[in-house]
């Protein structure tokens, strides 16, 4: 792996990481899908405490996918879409590399040296 998917993969490791949870999948398809939202509005109908999504949040902001604001007494949070990029390209960057190194496998068996 060259320096440049390495240096990629070191980026990213975050965001996956902190995607590995289905609470924080849930929080930024929520995000995604309605714009920005309190935590109250975030925490409706999970079966969480206000304090279990404050946590979830946190750590989706401290990766950068999520921000906040203040907005009275709540904070409102909305999507960083700029990181999941980060993720999406290191994701296509593996995938070129899984394309060629499956088509060099083909021209390999198909190629007639017999």
């Amino acid at each position: 792996m060259s320096a440049e998917p390495a240096r990629s993969a070191g980026a990213a490791a975050p965001v996956f990481a902190a995607l590995g949870d289905t609470t924080r999948l849930h929080l930024l398809q929520r995000l995604s899908a309605e714009g920005e939202l309190s935590i109250t509005r975030l925490s409706e109908g999970t079966g969480m405490s206000r304090q279990a999504i404050t946590r979830h949040l946190q750590t989706l902001d401290r990766v950068g996918l999520v921000e906040d604001r203040r907005e009275g007494r709540e904070r409102v949070y909305s999507l960083d879409r700029k990181r999941l990029e980060v993720a999406r390209r290191y994701l296509d960057e593996v995938s070129a590399q899984w394309d060629a190194a499956a088509d060099r496998l083909k021209h390999f068996v198909e190629s007639d040296d017999s």
